[in-house]
């Protein structure tokens, strides 16, 4: 989307059509879903309208399913209709990425994860529920399991989303008489010895001492090796049960790339030069070809032999370069490599908290936490998004935070279905259509 927006802002309609094809009608901020599962924002202030924010562009709502570089097509599948082919003069090819899962045992049926705005809402959903089951059922271990909170992963993902939601929990235990607050149990299970590495080991130590303050338990060296009808099993021996597991154990390239022929390195990334255009392991330059973020592999100019970290801060700016290379090959120029100026990280551990690694300062604490949301509003795409998110917050400053589960969203056919009828037809209900007509 950023790529798109610089794109059509750089070059004229009569010079370039710029086309974005995605199965989704909207741009997700990613690094909003905690504040968006914890309902500190509005969901929909998550996201970007593909629509309004490209006005210049031409959306097409549909899937890719294949690349055909060799022949510089791709073929789109509609979100109804039969499939179509697109031919093109550059493309840029950013699916992103997806969960990065293991083969765990029940894993599948059990884990919740936390890449995507619906995600994101089912999860508070699904905790606040949880909630509801346990101030209500007179089994004991029914209550334990319902009120102990699993999360997968000491990322960024990880730690902002339990942060947030311990955060949620603790607000809510007001309205829940009969819940006692120790009998809350939110577990982190990382597989390193460490958290946070994205702000340097201080800092990292830091939220996990903040953390263990607030009663979270932190598992570091440990795996998940089974949660099979919610029977968690650690490495580290320990068993028990949980209704809710919530796995941001890191990213893979999307799938997507499978349908492909651009060539890929050995995780499955496109491979990349510098300058973001496709290149083979040869360093043979594809023609048309460009890549950025989660899914490319692109080489650190700043740290020689390593590749650019799967982030927001990388594929932000990538975007930028990527299309004023665009610009300048269709002018006739050459591009420009990217180079990455480390600016630092930023981190938020529930309302009021935070730790930041910026300039080479370390900050925590409430200065910490302003940086984080500042840094992310700044960020985020558009005008309008800007001030319904600044609303949010300055809204949530005086008013309380809002406990409630909308379940039904997550199925709401249901209740209908449940009062209407069924009607079976007749074996030769085609025989009377068409007598009918």
């Amino acid at each position: 989307m950023y790529a798109a927006l610089r794109l059509s802002r750089k070059l004229t309609r009569r010079r370039a059509e710029v086309v974005v094809i995605d199965p989704q009608p909207h741009m997700t901020y990613q690094p909003f879903l905690p504040e968006a599962a914890a309902g500190n924002i509005s969901p929909r202030h998550s996201v970007v309208p593909l629509r309004r924010a490209l006005p210049k562009c031409r959306i097409v709502s549909g899937e890719v399913t294949r690349i055909e570089h060799a022949r510089k097509t791709v073929t789109i599948q509609p979100i109804d209709g039969p499939s179509t082919e697109m031919t093109y003069d550059h493309i840029i090819v950013a699916p992103g990425s997806v969960s990065r899962t293991l083969p765990i045992p029940g894993l599948r049926e059990r884990g919740i994860g936390f890449k995507t705005i619906g995600e994101a809402i089912y999860l508070r959903n699904h905790i606040l529920d949880r909630l509801d089951v346990a101030a209500v059922t007179p089994d004991p271990a029914v209550r334990k399991a319902s009120l102990t909170f699993v999360f997968v992963g000491g990322g960024f993902a990880g730690i902002e989303a339990l942060a947030e939601m311990e955060d949620v929990v603790r607000d809510a235990l007001q309205y829940y008489p009969d819940l006692d607050p120790s009998e809350v149990r939110f577990v982190l299970v990382e597989a390193t010895n460490r958290i946070l590495p994205e702000v340097g080991p201080k800092m990292g130590a830091y939220a996990a001492r903040a953390l263990d303050a607030r009663g979270i338990d932190l598992r570091l060296d440990t795996r998940l090796e089974s949660c099979v009808d919610g029977e968690i099993v650690l490495s580290d021996g320990d068993r028990f049960q949980a209704e809710t597991l919530v796995w941001t154990a890191g990213v893979k390239p999307s799938p997507m790339l499978d349908r492909t022929d651009l060539p890929r390195g050995p995780r499955g990334h496109v491979t990349c030069l510098p300058t973001l255009q496709v290149a083979s392991s040869s360093g043979e330059v594809l023609d048309g070809a460009w890549s950025a973020g989660d899914c490319a592999q692109v080489p650190d100019l700043t740290n020689p032999g390593a590749y650019c970290s799967p982030s927001a801060q990388h594929a932000v700016r990538q975007a930028r370069v990527l299309a004023d290379n665009i610009r300048t090959v269709i002018l006739g120029g050459l591009p420009r490599e990217y180079r990455h100026k480390y600016v630092g990280s930023v981190a938020g551990l529930g309302l009021y908290k935070g730790v930041a690694h910026v300039y080479g300062i370390k900050v925590k604490g409430l200065p910490a936490w302003f940086m984080h949301r500042t840094y992310h509003m700044s960020r985020i795409p558009s005008f309008n998004r800007k001030v319904r998110v600044v609303a949010d917050w300055t809204l949530a400053f005086f008013l309380r935070r809002e406990t409630i589960a909308l379940g039904q969203l997550h199925a709401p056919r249901e209740e209908f279905t449940h009062v209407t009828p069924r009607v079976d037809l007749p074996d030769d209900r085609e025989t009377v259509g068409a007598g009918a007509h």
